[in-house]
């Protein structure tokens, strides 16, 4: 029997202090304030549980049946650049950022590297339901632009696609000041293996590394009884409050669930690149010459789960069908991370005093 597949990155994370300057994280805030409100992050990703799941670590206990409001959390996601184009004008030297370039080049060995999306997460106090997870992997000809974020991260779990493999690396910033939860635990060396983190406060501080090949969470933060607003739901946004120069405000509707002061936001910023280890890869891929289809991939799962033994019915909608992505998530689940740091603990193991 083959040794399970172990998702871990190509190199240790590499710890960045002083990412951005002063002038550059005034310029990303206006903006967020400016052009609010921004949606939930969940909201934006996905159409059912089952999605939601397929992206984790783990599956929900037996017996228990889940829904997409037991997942809720406020955090809440808007773009800088997506495709490549940054979308404001004044952010243009921190998405085309040269250092930021140099740092993923050096981290892979390559040659070239290309700018490819920036994204920011911005919250108050909140929960973590999250066991750990894996960002969008791509690979050739599978990638966000014609497949759901479940899909990608379950043919990485697999193991089976690593020949189509996309070559990513990201610049993931945070400027946090608070002293309760707010920081960074990681699995380089796979989600049974001992975890590592990054401690807040955390301010101006980033790491490099490839999220879609480490599993990876951002920690509860701020004080208990202030994590999950009464009201929050998944049409809530968060935008700048107008009645304090420098808070925040969280609707639901027309109604208000909670305000955020300055010094207790707590803003990631996800800088990522695709990169080249030389010309030969990077025409390969701009020029489509080996590129995985839909029917491919479903045609390698359904060959891997009849050799493992596994009986499915063929989906109706390979996309979003739900017992299908029942199917893959327990085929090629890694299981819950078996070690959380002390001061992180897991998911309804939240143990931080407010």
């Amino acid at each position: 029997m083959n040794a399970p597949f172990v998702i871990r990155p190509v190199a240790e994370p590499r710890i960045v202090d002083g990412v951005y300057t002063e002038d550059q994280h005034a310029r990303m805030m206006d903006v967020i304030r400016r052009e609010g409100p921004w949606k939930l992050v969940l909201a934006q990703h996905f159409k059912s549980v089952e999605e939601l799941i397929a992206t984790g670590s783990g599956s929900m206990p037996e017996g228990v049946t889940p829904t997409l409001d037991m997942f809720v959390s406020p955090h809440f996601r808007g773009y800088f650049a997506q495709h490549g184009v940054c979308q404001f004008e004044e952010l243009e030297d921190i998405f085309y950022n040269s250092g930021n370039m140099a740092r993923v080049r050096s981290y892979w060995d390559a040659k070239y590297a290309a700018p490819e999306s920036m994204n920011f997460i911005i919250q108050g106090a909140a929960h973590m339901s999250d066991p750990a997870h894996l960002d969008a992997t791509e690979f050739r000809g599978i990638t966000h632009r014609n497949t759901p974020i479940w899909l990608m991260n379950t043919m990485t779990k697999s193991g089976l696609f690593q020949k189509w493999l996309v070559k990513k690396a990201q610049i993931v910033s945070w400027f946090y000041r608070g002293t309760i939860g707010g920081g960074f635990t990681y699995w380089p060396d796979g989600p049974q293996a001992a975890p590592k983190r990054i401690a807040a406060p955390m301010w101006n501080r980033g790491v490099v590394v490839p999220n879609e090949m480490m599993f990876h969470r951002g920690e509860a933060c701020g004080p208990l009884h202030r994590r999950k607003p009464e009201g929050l739901a998944f049409e809530s946004v968060i935008s700048a409050d107008p009645e304090v120069a420098d808070g925040w405000r969280i609707k639901t509707g027309e109604r208000v669930i909670d305000r955020i002061s300055a010094d207790e936001v707590r803003l990631m910023v996800h800088w990522g690149a695709n990169v080249y280890a030389d010309m030969d890869e990077m025409k390969m891929i701009l020029e489509h010459k080996d590129d995985l289809t839909h029917e491919q991939v479903l045609d390698m799962f359904c060959a891997d789960l009849r050799e493992r033994g596994v009986s499915f019915g063929m989906p109706s909608d390979f996309l979003h069908d739900r017992d299908f992505i029942r199917v893959l998530t327990a085929t090629y689940d890694m299981g819950r991370p078996s070690i959380y740091p002390r001061e992180a603990p897991g998911p309804h193991e939240e143990q931080i005093a407010a």
